[in-house]
């Protein structure tokens, strides 16, 4: 249950009230951003919430239990800190979002209604909408280690070791022509082999881009590389890069392309289906096929 400010509670009763909602938004990198369906700017928590956004969001539901409680918020692009290219950057990616209930006569009185991560946000060219995720959706990711083939290291990070700063691992490129913002023809890579950068990172250092990091799909012959999302910003011929290793997760690889095997962290050993399934045909079963159990 939730309980209201001895202030706003007495506001709330006293049968005319003067409410607003308001948003604060926190980027994962970045300062908080406020905003509110008010018709003036308020403040408080040292935010300033614009009035101009023009915010609205759907209806709140809460349900008992675990399950995911879900919202939208949609708003115009006409705010100097929240604009289209922001958005398709992805800035906001998993921010953390606040909803207050605010008496904007005066907002020492205020509540807050929810509190949860920014997800999917779809936007046109005026305006935009947004996925408010609770916080219970926290609970459907992964915690500690997991039993499986593949290493969960980060390739580079310090349980995996690998060094991606040694020439092996990394190269430096140039774009030569672009089919469009994902995929791409290279200069640069071509004491590398086909295929050694897939799955890897690419680091722009110059052009629109600069500053922002892709996930590679694939290393192709030629040099082509293939982002697995495109790249936020138009790819011209000229723009250089960074761009280091990619690993697949397997035994096989972390010995023979990285020599380190004795870190690997997966459990490349652990009887899979096939094995079950062979098990179970050679002693489940007699030369006629009737079951032996």
């Amino acid at each position: 249950m939730r309980t209201l400010p001895i202030g706003m509670s007495a506001h709330l009763a006293s049968g005319t009230t003067t409410l607003c909602h308001c948003w604060k938004l926190m980027p994962v990198a970045g300062v908080a951003l406020g905003f509110t369906d008010h018709d003036h700017d308020l403040a408080f928590d040292g935010v300033t919430f614009e009035a101009q956004a023009g915010f609205e969001a759907s209806e709140i539901e809460s349900s008992l239990g675990l399950a995911i409680d879900n919202l939208e918020a949609s708003g115009a692009l006409d705010s100097g800190q929240l604009d289209a290219e922001r958005l398709r950057a992805g800035d906001f990616d998993h921010a953390t979002i606040e909803i207050w209930r605010v008496n904007w006569q005066d907002v020492s009185q205020r509540v807050l209604l929810r509190k949860g991560h920014l997800g999917e946000v779809t936007h046109g060219g005026a305006g935009f909408t947004a996925e408010v995720r609770g916080l219970s959706h926290l609970l459907n990711q992964t915690r500690g280690r997991v039993f499986q083939f593949g290493c969960d290291a980060a390739l580079g990070d310090a349980r995996c070791t690998v060094n991606l700063e040694t020439a092996a691992f990394r190269g430096v490129g140039s774009i030569v022509a672009s089919e469009d913002n994902r995929r791409f023809t290279t200069a640069g890579l071509n004491s590398f082999a086909s295929g050694w950068f897939s799955l890897g990172t690419l680091s722009w250092e110059s052009g629109l881009n600069a500053g922002r990091r892709e996930e590679v799909k694939l290393h192709g012959s030629g040099g082509i590389i293939e982002l697995w999302q495109a790249a936020s910003f138009a790819v011209e011929p000229g723009d250089s890069f960074t761009i280091r290793a990619g690993c697949d997760k397997q035994f096989a690889t972390c010995r023979a392309k990285f020599a380190n095997g004795e870190s690997f962290r997966g459990f490349p050993h652990l009887p899979g289906t096939d094995f079950i399934t062979t098990f179970a045909s050679r002693d489940g079963q007699s030369n006629d096929g009737s079951s032996r159990f």
